[in-house]
C-alpha cells in the first residue's frame, strides 16, 4: 500500500500540472507523430515531399532548438511568474498550429515550426519546475512516474485521433490547436507553487542565465552528466524522426490489419489503408505510448528506490536494444515486440533524468535547473535530425534506392510524379507489384543495417553512464 499512500501526499498544484501537460502532449504528439511522414510523404497523400535531409533539418535543428530555449525561459519564468508565462506559451502554440499548415516550402515550414517550438520551450520549464516543488524524496520517484503517465496518455490519444484525418493535412494541425487551447481553462484554476520573485530587470535576468551557463560548463561533473544523456536522446528520438518513415517504407503490417479488420474493424477502418491492406506506420509507433500508460507506474514503483543512475543506465540499455531491433526487420510483429523492449528501458530511464536533475537543483532554481535539464535533449535531437536525416538518407531511404535502381536499369518515367506514383510505375515498368520491388530493395541495398548505427549510440551512452557512475560519482546516491 505504499504506493497508495505516496498518491495521498501529492497536493492540487501537482494534479492541475498533470493535467496541462496532458493536453499540451496530446496537442504536441497529435501532429508531431504524423511530422516525419507529413514532410517527407508523397504529396497524394497530403505529404509535402521534403527530402530525408530537410526533414532531418527542420525536426533536428528545429525541436532542438526548442529544448535548448528553456535554458533562457525558465529564467523567464521565475521573473514573470509561472501563471503568465503560461499564458503567453499557450498564445504562442495555439496560434502557431493554425498558421503551419499554411506554408509548403522547406523555409517556410522552418520557420514556423521554429515560432511553434517558441510556444512548446515557454511552457517545458515551468511544469516540470512545478512537479519538481510539489514533490520530495519520498513522493519524487512516482510523481515523476505520473507525470510521465501523463506525458504518454497525451501522446498515445493524439495521434489516435489526427491519424483518422491524415489525408487533411490542415485539419490535424487545428485538431492540436483546440486541444492546447483547452489548458486556457486549466490555467484558471492553476495555483504557482512557492516561488522567489526575481527582481532584476529582463535584460540582467538573461545575462545571468548565460553566467549560469558558464558555471555550469566549468561544472564538469554536471556538464559530463548532460553530454552523456545526449547519447540516449539521440538514440530515443529514432522513434518520432525515423521509425515512422522506416514502417512506411519497408514493414509489412499487413498481420496487423488483417487482426484487426477480423476482430476490430473500427481500427482497420480508420487506421489502415485498405487499398494496399497495410496499416497506417503512426499506429504502429503509437504502441509505444500505449505500452507506458499500461506499465509506467508498475516500472515506477519497481524502480523507486533504485538510484536515479543505476536506473538510467538499465533504461538506456534496454532502449538501445529495442529501439534497433524496431530497424531490423520487415516483419511488423517483431516490430512491436521491440517497440514493447524499448518502452520498458524508456519508463524505467527517462523519467530519472528529470528527477536526478530535479534532485540537486536549488529550491529557489528549479525552473531554471530544469531549464538545463533540456540541454542534452538540445543536443540530442540536434544529432537525432543528422542520423534521421543524411545517415538515413543515404543508407535506407526507398526513395532514393528505387531511383538508383530506376536509373541502373535505364527505365524512362514521366515527369511531375508523386511518390507514390513514381514507385507504382516503376515497379510496373519492372514487371512487378510495388511489395515485390519493395523486398527486391530491400535485399539489394539492405536498409536494414541503419539499427547497428542506432545500437552503438546508445550503447556509448550506457557504458559512459557507467563508468561516470563508477569513477565521477563513485556510487552516490544522488
Amino acid at each position: 500500500m505504499a504506493f497508495v499512500s505516496v498518491l495521498k501526499k501529492y497536493n492540487r498544484s501537482f494534479w492541475i500540472a498533470n493535467t496541462i501537460e496532458l493536453f499540451e502532449r496530446w496537442a504536441w504528439y497529435g501532429f508531431f507523430m504524423l511530422f516525419a511522414n507529413y514532410l517527407t510523404g508523397s504529396a497524394d497523400m497530403g505529404g509535402l515531399e521534403f527530402s530525408q535531409e530537410q526533414k532531418g533539418l527542420i525536426m533536428g535543428i528545429g525541436t532542438g532548438i526548442l529544448y535548448f530555449l528553456p535554458v533562457i525561459t525558465g529564467s523567464i519564468a521565475d521573473k514573470y511568474g509561472y501563471k503568465r508565462v503560461l499564458f503567453i506559451a499557450f498564445v504562442v502554440y495555439t496560434s502557431a498550429f493554425i498558421l503551419l499548415p499554411h506554408f509548403n516550402t522547406f523555409t517556410g515550414v522552418f520557420v514556423m515550426y521554429l515560432y511553434l517550438a517558441l510556444g512548446a520551450a515557454l511552457f517545458k520549464p515551468i511544469i516540470s519546475a512545478t512537479i519538481a516543488k510539489t514533490t520530495n524524496d519520498e513522493t519524487a520517484s512516482i510523481g515523476f512516474g505520473i507525470f510521465y503517465m501523463m506525458v504518454n496518455i497525451g501522446a498515445f490519444f493524439g495521434p489516435l485521433v489526427t491519424l483518422i484525418y491524415k489525408g487533411q493535412s490542415e485539419l490535424i494541425f487545428y485538431i492540436s490547436a483546440g486541444i492546447v487551447a483547452l489548458n486556457f481553462i486549466l490555467l484558471i484554476f492553476y495555483k504557482e507553487p512557492d516561488r522567489v520573485a526575481n527582481t532584476d530587470s529582463i535584460w540582467e535576468s538573461i545575462g545571468k542565465v548565460f553566467t549560469n551557463i558558464v558555471l555550469v560548463v566549468k561544472d564538469f561533473k554536471f556538464l559530463l552528466f548532460l553530454v552523456i544523456v545526449a547519447g540516449f536522446w539521440t538514440m530515443y528520438n529514432q522513434l518520432f524522426f525515423t521509425l515512422p518513415v522506416f514502417i512506411a517504407q519497408w514493414v509489412d503490417t499487413s498481420a496487423v490489419y488483417n487482426f484487426f479488420h477480423q476482430y476490430l474493424p473500427f481500427f482497420s477502418e480508420n487506421y489502415g489503408i485498405a487499398e494496399t491492406g497495410q496499416m497506417e506506420a503512426e499506429f504502429i509507433t503509437n504502441f509505444d505510448a500505449m505500452f507506458i500508460i499500461i506499465f509506467q507506474i508498475i516500472v515506477s514503483t519497481v524502480v523507486m528506490k533504485w538510484r536515479p543512475l543505476r536506473s538510467m543506465m538499465t533504461g538506456f540499455l534496454v532502449c538501445a536494444i529495442g529501439m534497433a531491433l524496431t530497424l531490423a526487420t520487415q516483419n511488423v510483429l517483431f516490430t512491436l515486440v521491440a517497440i514493447y523492449v524499448f518502452a520498458i528501458g524508456e519508463m524505467a530511464g527517462s523519467p530519472k533524468i528529470t528527477e536526478y536533475i530535479g534532485r540537486i537543483a536549488p529550491a529557489d532554481k528549479k525552473a531554471l535547473y530544469m531549464g538545463y535539464s533540456f540541454i542534452p535533449v538540445f543536443l540530442g535531437n540536434v544529432f537525432a535530425g543528422i542520423i534521421s536525416g543524411n545517415v538515413y538518407g543515404g543508407m535506407s531511404d526507398k526513395n532514393v534506392f528505387v531511383k538508383q535502381e530506376v536509373a541502373e536499369k535505364g527505365i524512362q518515367l514521366a515527369d511531375g510524379l508523386t511518390q507514390n506514383e513514381y514507385f507504382t510505375a516503376a515497379a510496373q515498368k519492372m514487371g512487378m507489384t510495388p511489395a515485390e520491388l519493395t523486398n527486391l530493395l530491400w535485399d539489394k541495398y539492405n536498409p536494414s543495417q541503419i539499427w547497428m548505427v542506432i545500437l552503438v549510440i546508445g550503447l556509448a551512452a550506457v557504458v559512459a553512464l557507467f563508468l561516470y557512475d563508477k569513477f565521477v560519482m563513485k556510487g552516490k546516491r544522488q
